[in-house]
């Protein structure tokens, strides 16, 4: 198939392509190298040229990089952040590497915009807290957090320790009380100048949007962020269970 004209070679070094980057965001090649373009084909029942035009896919992603005399190695590692389970980057990070907050904005806001007010199910003349976070993970940016907080607890998380912790530690001290649930929305953006300069990125590369309302145990929204992250060195993954509402009440009927 791969030597049928233009197209279905295109077709099978993209699905290799897919291959090969699902087995690098598994950690599959431990010391970063590839195999050879001949061991590749080989292992994939694909022709060189395919497997030559599936690792430039990933080079244009930004994922490997090619140097003759030296091979083909993965660029950045990736890390993966789990959207099954409420837990900060920091937190889900833990024991892969040196993460450190650069606190840009951490200020009382008199007044919240409209939009911020109604996620938080709050009015706009209660106030809020606004926190600007740049992450970093060993050495190299990693997102771009903002977060608008309630008045109360943001108040008590502007004491906290900012640089160092999890914003999610700090509201769940100043609550008392364990944070129940967020809801999470994904969006692949082109990043904005101002974005990719402080991630370190070309301007239009792509990064996921990630908007997230979290809430204390008892529905109370406490903290709805906009979390800009380079989609080169994160991937998001979850682990999804089949059945709905119907299977909760007993079964489908």
């Amino acid at each position: 198939m791969d030597h049928h004209g233009g197209r279905p070679r295109a077709e099978r070094a993209r699905q290799l392509a897919d291959v090969l980057r699902q087995q690098i965001t598994d950690g599959a090649f431990a010391d970063g190298m590839l195999p050879d373009e001949r061991d590749l084909g080989r292992r994939f029942g694909a022709s060189r040229n395919a497997v030559r035009e599936a690792l430039a896919l990933l080079r244009a992603e930004g994922l490997i990089i090619r140097r003759r005399g030296v091979g083909t190695t993965v660029l950045l590692p990736k890390y993966g952040h789990g959207l099954d389970r409420l837990t900060g980057l920091a937190e889900e990070l833990t024991g892969r590497g040196t993460v450190t907050n650069d606190v840009r904005a951490a200020a009382q806001v008199p007044v919240l915009p409209a939009a911020i007010a109604a996620r938080l199910e709050v009015p706009a003349g209660a106030g809020g807290v606004y926190v600007e976070r740049l992450r970093w993970l060993d050495g190299l940016p990693l997102s771009l957090d903002t977060s608008y907080l309630t008045a109360g607890i943001g108040r008590a998380v502007l004491a906290g320790d900012l640089r160092e912790r999890d914003v999610f530690g700090l509201i769940e001290e100043a609550a008392g009380v364990p944070l129940g649930r967020a809801e999470v929305a994904v969006h692949a953006v082109n990043a904005d100048p101002g974005t990719a300069r402080l991630l370190g990125i070309e301007p239009g590369a792509a990064v996921f949007a990630l908007e997230r309302l979290t809430r204390l145990a008892d529905g109370r929204p406490v903290d709805t962020e906009s979390i800009r992250i380079r989609a080169d060195r994160m991937t998001l993954r979850a682990t999804l269970h089949r059945g709905g509402a119907g299977d909760r009440r007993g079964g489908d009927r």
